[in-house]
């Protein structure tokens, strides 16, 4: 009798259960879009998945070994000499956004640096990518192949999402092959994430995982509102928390890559800083919001629309600022030539000003003046993104194929902070070593494998 009675009960808890708590947290999708029926995702992807492509590539990667490398060492053993090197490879994902041209839009990190580009496309074929461009602030690279019967996404405005919108997410994760992933758009505008330098994410619940990475994130119908590139995972797996770059942004930058082969980015031309209680309690300033200038650059936008030291930014294009990130990411995701408008508070007054963005400029130097054996490398002063970020060094501009830096493994995406012994702050202390010719040349450097020595020879 009992153990009737509970049964009884347990089913109806479960009915109620289910009528108060979803069983399954998924996104489910609307009946119809644009007053059309749509009992399926199919009809709209056999139109999209076309245009979305396979990335592999190769890098080559100096192998150093402390005994591989001592020429006695190999004299003695008779072991060849020269670099020895290993191949490092990678898959990722891409859309096509250009069938006549064959330009691919993916992710920096899916070919930055790679020395082969492979694109396979979802009939099979395979081709060999040229790479047009990357920009590592953005996550944003342009490959090219040549090719025919190609199929492209258009582009949507990315403006007009809205949280809440649904979302299919397409890609290549694990190498799997192609794989359709669906959700919604849970927030909009994301930054702060780490990584890359100026972000403006879109966050979907659609699952990205490895090797989605450059793949096409499309509405509905069928059309590109956002490059997959990241997710947030403490286990490294997909938990729902998906990033994207909107269409806008990777359209902008695309557009300069073709054009430039780099981006131009907008800059006020200061450095700024948070503001904490203290910086507060002395400027006199009844919040810790915004950003307080520490510096003006000459000739600057800023310096043209009378910001001094000590000001602060509290709002750009009315957008209030929470911090100096955020300016910088705002500063950062505005093409040269737009005219910004600035809140700005000095001395309890507040006042709104219009600065027009330029090119920042950085200075130069090459590297032959320095030594010889640095001939074929150019270094320049850090970006003002990467100094505002507490970066330190001299950034390695370019460095010619077959030179002695080249051969040595240094890179043009890598940061110099010392030589030998000595710490390298800015280009000022590197010209400085200007005809010192040390026996040994051993560079310090930062770059996506680290902290590392370079040894030129």
């Amino acid at each position: 009798m009992q153990h009737r009675r509970i049964r009884p009960l347990a089913v109806l808890f479960a009915a109620l259960l289910a009528t108060v708590v979803p069983l399954a947290s998924h996104a489910t999708l609307p009946p119809t879009v644009d007053g059309q029926p749509l009992p399926s995702l199919a009809p709209m992807l056999e139109k999209v998945t076309p245009a979305v492509v396979n990335i592999s590539t190769k890098t080559r990667v100096q192998v150093r070994d402390p005994f591989f490398d001592d020429p006695v060492f190999r004299q003695f053993f008779g072991l060849p000499g020269g670099q020895r090197q290993r191949i490092a490879q990678s898959l990722g994902s891409g859309v096509i956004v250009d069938a006549a041209k064959g330009y691919v839009l993916t992710n920096n990190h899916v070919v930055g640096g790679a020395d082969d580009i492979t694109i396979t496309l979802q009939d099979g074929r395979d081709f060999k990518g040229k790479l047009i461009g990357t920009d590592p602030d953005t996550d944003v690279a342009v490959v090219q192949i040549q090719a025919t019967g190609l199929q492209a996404l258009p582009m949507a405005d990315s403006s007009k999402l809205r949280v809440g919108d649904f979302v299919v997410a397409v890609g290549d994760p694990f190498g799997l092959g192609q794989t359709v992933t669906s959700g919604i758009v849970s927030a909009l505008q994301r930054s702060g994430l780490g990584g890359t330098g100026y972000q403006n994410f879109i966050q979907t619940d659609a699952s990205i995982n490895p090797g989605n990475s450059g793949g096409a994130l499309v509405n509905l119908r069928g059309e590109l509102v956002g490059i997959n590139t990241m997710i947030f995972s403490p286990s490294g797996g997909n938990v729902g928390i998906g990033f994207a770059i909107p269409t806008n942004l990777s359209r902008e930058v695309m557009e300069q890559l073709i054009a430039h082969g780099k981006v131009s980015r907008g800059n006020l031309g200061v450095e700024t800083q948070d503001i904490s209680p203290r910086i507060a309690q002395v400027l006199g300033l009844k919040s810790t919001t915004g950003a307080v200038v520490t510096r003006v650059s000459s000739g600057s936008a800023a310096d043209g629309a009378d910001i001094q030291v000590g000001d602060v930014i509290t709002a750009i294009d009315g957008k209030p600022l929470r911090n100096a990130q955020e300016l910088r990411n705002a500063e950062g995701l505005m093409p040269v030539g737009s005219a910004v408008k600035l809140s700005v508070q000095r001395n309890g007054a507040t006042r709104d000003v219009v600065a027009k963005l330029t090119p920042e400029k950085l200075a130069t130097l090459d590297g032959a003046s320095l030594d010889a054996r640095l001939a074929g490398v150019t270094f320049s002063e850090l970006s003002q993104n990467l100094r505002g970020q507490g970066v330190a060094g001299v950034a390695v501009g370019s460095v010619r194929a077959g030179s002695r830096a080249a051969l040595a493994g240094l890179s043009s995406s890598d940061i110099v902070i010392g030589v030998g012994n000595l710490r390298i702050p800015n280009l000022a202390t590197l010209k400085r070593l200007a005809g010192v010719n040390p026996r040994q040349l051993v560079l310090v450097v930062s770059g996506d494998e680290g902290v590392r020595y370079v040894d030129i020879r």
